[in-house]
């Protein structure tokens, strides 16, 4: 099959986009290298420099694919509280260009790459698709109004989207350089640097995390499975959490411990029943044996 990975350059994306060739597939990236990397692609695959506001280009390049993923976004919550106008225009408007190319191309379905931070604070865990989403992020708002595009557009045009609440991905090529990366990757770039690891809070807080590997498999899952048919909602996560204590443990090295930071949720881990039930997916990968992965990745030991 022919298959669209926007931000295929990207962490998630370039895995995904390497599980597909690995299948046998024909895949075409669609990154404007804002954050990608052109390192990232698969050699098997086509890359083209296409940024997904410009919705004239996309439609050409979306003709003749069966399926598209889209994952390309300015992601992370404090990017998006820095500068909301931006995010809101990728995250949103190219969102919507995404879909909207992708129906008029004639593609049979779309899976979307949604958050965990949709959820927002709430009251119980497991976090359930059925709870009613609290953003309290514009980051979180966007994708949660992408969610509301792929409803719509099983409501109005009987085009299939499917939406995966990503939980807290780390693996190989995860992002060390932004100061908004993950606490995964500012742990491992502390370490590498000599620095000691900063930990907001008690460190008690807790994440339920996904392996990047497991995360493209339950990409491919969604495009492929017959028991889903538009506009479901499915999270990708894992459900038991590990406290940013046992991360810096596993990461080893000094800790510097700082107040509280306003706004942090405290602790997050998936409901896991209708991946398992719709997709025929839950993850493989052991936390521990994960980042243990990342840290041979990254020359940390």
């Amino acid at each position: 099959m022919r298959f669209i990975v926007t931000g295929g350059a990207g962490f998630i994306g370039s895995h995904l986009t390497d599980a597909l060739v690995a299948q046998g597939h024909d895949v075409v990236v669609v990154d404007n290298l804002y954050a990608g990397k052109k390192e990232n692609v698969n050699r098997k695959a086509k890359l083209e420099k296409v940024d997904i506001r410009r919705y004239e280009k996309l439609l050409p390049v979306f003709r003749g694919a069966d399926g598209v993923f889209h994952l390309a976004a300015i992601p992370r919550v404090p990017v998006s509280v820095i500068n909301p106008l931006e995010t809101t225009e990728v995250n949103i408007q190219g969102t919507l260009n995404v879909f909207w190319a992708a129906k008029n191309a004639g593609v049979k379905r779309v899976v979307y790459a949604s958050s965990s931070s949709v959820y927002g604070n709430q009251k119980t865990l497991p976090l359930v698709e059925t709870m009613t989403p609290k953003p309290v992020s514009p980051y979180a708002l966007q994708k949660h109004v992408g969610e509301e595009f792929a409803r719509l557009f099983k409501e109005l045009y009987d085009f299939p989207v499917i939406s995966l609440r990503f939980f807290n991905v780390y693996g190989p090529r995860v992002d060390l350089s932004s100061e908004y990366s993950l606490v995964i990757g500012k742990f491992l770039k502390q370490r590498m640097d000599g620095k000691p690891l900063t930990i907001f809070g008690d460190g008690e807080q807790s994440r339920g995390f996904s392996y990047v590997t497991d995360v493209a498999a339950a990409n491919i899952a969604a495009m492929m499975s017959r028991k889903v048919s538009g506009a479901e909602v499915i999270n990708v996560g894992s459900t038991s959490g590990v406290t940013v204590n046992r991360i810096a443990e596993l990461i080893g090295g000094e800790r510097q411990y700082f107040p509280p930071r306003a706004g942090d949720i405290l602790h997050t881990k998936a409901d896991l029943t209708k991946a398992k039930e719709l997709l025929g997916w839950e993850p493989k990968v052991d936390f521990d044996a994960g980042l243990l992965k990342v840290k041979e990745y990254f020359g940390v030991k």
